[in-house]
């Protein structure tokens, strides 16, 4: 990308007036961009295995849960394929979520050339050793040209059943634009925390001078501590500012106090607002703390539904079918104080009409929670919902 001194538009022109109702932090919106969401591992394992495969200068590879299995292997050898042909590859994953990878795979990796960093090992004696704070991100910049981000990891749970995996449902997305430089200096920042080498940091967003869409993107972070909060706060002033609809998917769903009370008087000033959340969780404690929420939710009249089958692990939402967010972001404890996060918020109509449809899609694949389920439960799961509630502090 071509760099320049001056912003690529004015900053008025990248949030339209109209728009500004949903949209915090205004000067870091980035305007010419692209995004395309891409649904579940099927086409969004073949989409990053592409842009590593076509890779000419540098990956950058950050995420959560890198595990041994069939596409671990795949992306372990696409990654030194491409170091051993002279592109530069770092790859920089979570101790904690990748506590199963291998050495023999991370191994493979560094003999073919991948820089390697692990954040946050588990080894209580370092200097900055914390178990709790996690880097649960997943992004992938190429050539600092397009950029990948969302709710996937490298486990076969979210390759399809035929492919020999648990068919996960997730939601990712892929981005070309100054958006990219951005995922691209978030990614520097994690990775010298974690010890990689240095090497210089990509331009700023703004000054790139290299559109390649119309679409206005904001990447969401909380890098630093003074920021945690600001995926919260990017989610409150969207559903503050709904007028028509709001729709939420998350894998983790256990909103705080504000979270809830924001929800609650979109629906009284006539919002529809409905959530997707999974029936079977991969975490059994959240799935009975979920269930105490929900009935307190759909008392207020917000519409809870839950997947049918396999994990939902999407995190993502749709505010009046203009502002979206795609990202790792759950509305749990351990994203809102510990995680490090990413996502990337569009104000874009037509992608906000991607984002509705694929909802609707999902609608289809999911059973309504209200009242009267909740009765039906019987009292040992209701009793265990209400104990699970009460510490989902530290689920």
């Amino acid at each position: 990308m071509r760099p320049s001194t001056a912003p690529i538009v004015s900053r008025d022109d990248v949030v339209p007036a109209e728009l500004r109702r949903y949209a915090t932090e205004l000067q870091r919106w980035r305007a010419g961009n692209a995004i395309e969401l891409l649904v579940a591992g099927d086409e969004t394992f073949p989409a990053m295995l592409e842009a590593i495969e076509g890779a000419e200068r540098a990956i950058c590879f950050e995420v959560y849960i890198f595990e041994d299995g069939t596409m671990g292997a795949r992306f372990a050898e696409a990654l030194a394929e491409r170091a051993r042909a002279g592109v530069t590859v770092r790859v920089l994953y979570d101790a904690v979520g990748s506590f199963s990878l291998s050495a023999a795979l991370v191994q493979r990796m560094k003999d073919a050339g991948v820089q390697v960093a692990e954040y946050h090992p588990v080894v209580p004696w370092r200097h900055r050793w914390n178990v709790f704070r996690r880097d649960h991100r997943k992004i992938l910049v190429v050539d600092d040209e397009v950029g990948f981000t969302g709710g996937l990891n490298v486990t076969d749970d979210n390759a399809s059943v035929e492919q020999g995996g648990k068919g996960w449902h997730d939601l990712h997305c892929r981005v070309r634009g100054p958006i990219v430089n951005d995922l691209a200096r978030l990614f520097r920042k994690s990775w010298l925390y974690a010890g990689g080498d240095d090497y210089p940091a990509p331009p700023r967003a703004e000054t790139v001078l290299a559109p390649a869409g119309e679409v206005a993107l904001l990447m969401i972070d909380n890098a630093e501590r003074r920021r945690r909060r600001v995926p919260r706060r990017a989610y409150l002033k969207a559903f503050r500012a709904a007028r028509e609809s709001i729709s939420i998917e998350n894998a983790y769903f256990l909103p705080d106090r504000g979270v809830r009370r924001a929800l609650i008087q979109a629906v009284r000033r006539g919002v529809d607002v409905r959530v997707i959340v999974p029936a079977l969780s991969d975490v059994k404690a959240i799935e009975y703390a979920g269930l105490y929420v929900y009935r307190q939710l759909a008392k207020w009249g917000i519409k809870i539904y839950r997947w049918r089958g396999a994990m939902n692990h999407a995190k993502v939402a749709v505010v009046d079918g203009v502002w979206s967010i795609v990202g790792s972001y759950n509305f749990d404890a351990r994203s809102l104080f510990y995680n490090l996060e990413a996502a990337v918020a569009a104000l874009d109509r037509s992608f906000g009409e991607t984002m509705a449809a694929q909802f609707a899609r999902d609608l289809e694949h999911s059973d309504e929670f209200d009242e009267r389920t909740w009765t039906t439960l019987p009292w040992w799961r209701k009793a265990l919902a209400w104990t699970a509630f009460q510490v989902r502090r530290w689920l």
